[in-house]
């Protein structure tokens, strides 16, 4: 038999957490979009409101 004593409260939320840590892993491969697909979206983005703000003029 083990001598060390163990907290099961400790136990509980440590394997609350590495499941949770699992599942937000899958959702990130699922939904998630990779870095350079962001900073591609940013640029777009920031292109058409610098367009936009250009074609409005002299207002």
């Amino acid at each position: 038999m083990s001598n060390q004593l163990v907290n099961l409260n400790r136990m509980r939320k440590a394997k609350a957490r590495s499941a949770e840590k699992v599942r937000a892993t899958q959702n990130a491969v699922k939904f998630g979009q990779t870095k350079a697909r962001k900073t591609l979206e940013q640029a777009r983005a920031d292109k058409a409101a610098r367009d936009l703000d250009s074609h409005k003029g002299g207002e």
